[in-house]
């Protein structure tokens, strides 16, 4: 069976996620390293660390959104399953960052932000919902 355009266009957002991810973990970690090796307070060293440890979590997800959808573009159903998860984290982390958006006091910040959380959750619903129907789900056991 031949792979649907919609795997294709979320197998090409995942990769572009990842590599976004992998480079904001990858400035963590530098920037973390920077801090701690500039810190002249214990809080400054526990800052830095913290942000490298945020970065290292960055690249594990990043690599984990990347295996995803290599996974995809060959139709393995378990990069589907590992889609279908990563994408219900991700949307559970917009919907908790709209209730943050309200407590900033900024319009056009507040603004901005609120748009680009309602737009990445209407993202995730997609890819759920369209990686969960039978059409999809029976390509992905066809090619096993």
């Amino acid at each position: 069976m031949q792979r649907p355009v919609g795997v294709t266009i979320i197998a090409v957002l995942g990769i572009i996620g990842g590599a976004v991810l992998a480079v904001l973990g990858i400035l963590l970690c530098a920037g973390g390293a920077m801090l701690s090796g500039m810190a002249q307070r214990p809080a400054g060293t526990m800052m830095g660390m913290g942000g490298a440890v945020v970065g290292v979590i960055l690249l594990g997800v990043a690599a984990l959104y990347i295996v995803a959808a290599i996974g995809l573009l060959k139709l393995q159903e378990w990069a589907r399953i590992l889609a279908i998860v990563l994408t219900a984290a991700g949307l559970l982390v917009s919907v908790l960052g709209l209730f943050d958006v309200f407590r900033h006091p900024h319009v056009l910040f507040f603004f901005g932000v609120f748009v680009r959380h309602i737009v990445v959750v209407g993202i995730d619903v997609w890819i759920l919902v369209y990686l969960l129907q039978p059409g999809v789900k029976q390509a992905f056991v066809a090619s096993a």
